[in-house]
This record gives C-alpha cells, structure tokens and sequence, in this order.
C-alpha cells in the first residue's frame, strides 16, 4: 500500500498534511480498507501514481489525461476557492520581476521561460495555450522540475517568466520572502484541477466519502494552512478535453 499528498507539500505544511492524512486513514478504516500509517511524500511520482496497490494521491491534469486516466480511478478535486475559478478549478500566473517595466506578455517573446515539466498542466501548458493567440511560444527555456525553482529563477534573473500553479503561488506568497519581488502579468483560463486518484483496485466512492468527511472533521487552522475549501466531483471527460501542448 502507498498514498501521498506531494503536490503542495512544504515543510510549513507537512504536519498539517499529516494531520489529514491521519482523518482520512480512520475513516478508511471504519470503511475497510486498509491505509498506510504514513504518506510516502518524497517517492517518486509517477512510482506512486502508477502503484498498483496506491490507496491515495494527488497528480495533475496533464499526466492525468496523458498517461494515468485509464490507470487509475478518479476519486475527486480539491476545491482551494480561488478567485475567479469555479469550485475544483485552477489557473496559472503567469509571473515576471516586480521591477520589470513591460506590462504586455508579447513583450517577452525573446525571454527566457522557467518551467517546471513539460507534462505540467499549470507550469507549461496553461502558458503554452494562453501565448497560442499571441502567435509565439519561447524559444528559450529553463527545465526547474519545480514551481518553486521556476519562482526563484526569474525573482533570482535566470529567467525573465515563468507560470505558476495558482494555489503554489499563493502559497510562495505567504512563506518565501522572494515572492515580493514577483508580480502577476497574466492569469490563464481556469482548467480542472488537480485531481485525487486510487488503483483500478479500489472503490473511488469509498475514498471520496473518507476525504470529504476527513475535511469536515479537520481542524478550523489546519483548513486554513492547506486551503482545501472541499471535495468536489470533475467528470473524467473534463480533463480529457483540455488539449496537450503541440510542442513539449
């Protein structure tokens, strides 16, 4: 058995995450199935998502529909009430220097674009759709592997612009004291986010009923540090129409 929650893990966060996971053990339990005592936060990811006996994960939407929606089963989507982005929905910033002048994203053809991984729905192919009308994508780019990374290198000057999964953002706004020298150029189109997945062994029902239940009972503060409003149910044919990048 294995489960996770590595998404928006941060040390700041990771007690927080372990309280939760904690709820959402029990309540399996009652349920009968057997859960893991810990999450695997640091394995591997697509070791995790790809496990045949994986109880619990997170991943995100382009490797969802690109490799894992006939894998796995999906349980449910986060909801971290972002404004302007329905219940479950996500979007990207599209983030730039704070001290840099150009206020139009045509402005940065020739920059060079942080990315964390091209299979990332919010890192490269929120972007990659949001510059389409725009008539360019970068031809210079920086492999990160993470949002964070992608963050610094532009705050640092590695890069000129990056895209940045919102709920990320938000939360480099709060613990990174880097951040403050970022600013937001653009939003992208909100797109269903990250989902929660289990094996084909699984019953999703059952794991959404323990998620959702395990949110209600988390305390007022632990709410508050994950940002999770609630459990909501994206159809699978959401995340499949949104479209892959054509370069990657």
């Amino acid at each position: 058995m294995i489960a996770n929650l590595m998404m928006y893990q941060r040390p700041q966060l990771a007690k927080a995450h372990d309280r939760f996971w904690a709820l959402i053990r029990a309540n399996l339990k009652n349920a009968g199935v057997d859960a893991p005592e810990t999450l695997s936060q640091d394995a591997e990811e697509f070791f995790v998502w790809k496990h045949p006996d994986l109880v619990l994960s997170q991943t995100c939407g382009m490797p969802f529909r690109t490799w894992l929606h006939d894998k796995v089963n999906l349980v449910g989507t986060p909801d971290y009430g972002l404004e302007g982005c329905p219940p479950g929905y996500y979007h990207s910033a599209i983030v730039v220097r704070a001290d840099d002048p150009r206020q139009h994203i045509s402005e940065f053809r020739d920059e060079t674009f942080a990315y964390n991984q091209t299979f990332s729905q919010s890192g490269y192919a929120a972007a990659y759709w949001h510059l389409k009308p725009h008539g360019f994508w970068f031809k210079n780019t920086l492999h990160t592997e993470q949002h964070l990374k992608s963050a610094h290198a532009v705050a640092a000057g590695d890069a000129g612009i990056a895209s940045l999964d919102a709920v990320s953002w938000r939360l480099m706004q709060q613990y990174e004291p880097f951040a403050k020298n970022l600013r937001v150029l653009a939003l992208t189109e909100p797109t269903p986010g990250l989902p929660m997945i289990t094996s084909k062994s699984q019953k999703p029902d059952v794991i959404f009923n323990a998620v959702n239940t395990a949110l209600e009972m988390l305390e007022a503060g632990d709410r508050a540090l994950l940002g999770i409003n609630a459990i909501t149910r994206i159809p699978k044919e959401d995340y499949l129409a949104i479209p892959n990048p054509d370069e990657t």
